[in-house]
């Protein structure tokens, strides 16, 4: 099996007096394509914002190993009233990324998103698809080896759904390691190679996808999956 990333070893969070996460236990390895699934407050965002480090385990360890580079996606990007090609310059500045390969990588970005001709418009002018598009080439061009996606198409509109998911089965192929989490069951099942489904912020299952939607979830999970659990 490939080497391990990132481990959580009896992971828990609060907020405040609200427990979104318990005894969590994961290993995310290079080169997978995992969805997280389940329940609205099942803890799906924050086991995202955990195993980037945004959020630091209030019980139990997070481990990384090697030093992966990560990155994350947003379901509603927040852009800098900039031009497009700047809000990714400012993002590679950030990550000590000057000068010429800093120009480089964002007109590389850009290109692979289709974005190339929208360099200098305001970022805040595109569409929803558009916008989606440059949060991702922003987080591309940071040469992540690690992309961790929070509802990154729930908002768009079949089209750009399309797009962005494209994109995805391109990052994917290259080998970049993709945690998606995601409401829609036939994204999952386009998208990923092993499930975890989450309810009231515990894994209830691990699965290979064939596996999860073949019949061998919990039982928890099958009445998700027949949507007799609310969103």
């Amino acid at each position: 099996m490939a080497e391990p990333l990132i481990v959580l070893r009896n992971l828990g969070f609060r907020y405040g007096s609200h427990v979104a996460l318990r005894g969590v236990d994961l290993e995310v390895r290079r080169g997978e394509r995992i969805a997280l699934v389940g329940a609205n407050g099942s803890g799906k965002s924050t086991l995202l914002r955990v195993l980037h480090g945004l959020l630091p385990p209030g019980e139990g360890t997070r481990e990384v190993h090697g030093a992966p580079r990560l990155a994350m996606l947003f379901q509603r990007p927040f852009l800098l009233r900039l031009s497009v090609q700047t809000n990714v310059r400012i993002a590679l500045w950030l990550a000590g990324v000057r000068g010429t390969e800093a120009r480089e990588r964002c007109a590389l970005a850009l290109a692979r998103v289709g974005l190339a001709q929208e360099a200098r418009r305001p970022a805040r002018a595109l569409s929803g698809g558009q916008q989606q598009r440059l949060a991702l080439a922003r987080a591309c061009a940071l040469h992540p080896d690690v992309l961790l996606l929070d509802e990154p198409t729930a908002s768009l509109d079949p089209h750009a759904k399309r797009e962005v998911e494209s994109l995805l089965d391109e990052l994917a192929a290259q080998g970049m390691t993709l945690l998606l989490a995601s409401h829609q069951l036939g994204q999952v099942k386009r998208f990923a190679r092993r499930v975890v489904y989450l309810e009231h912020g515990r894994v209830c299952a691990d699965l290979p996808v064939e596996d999860f939607f073949g019949g061998a979830a919990p039982p928890e999970a099958r009445s998700f999956l027949k949507g007799e659990l609310p969103w």
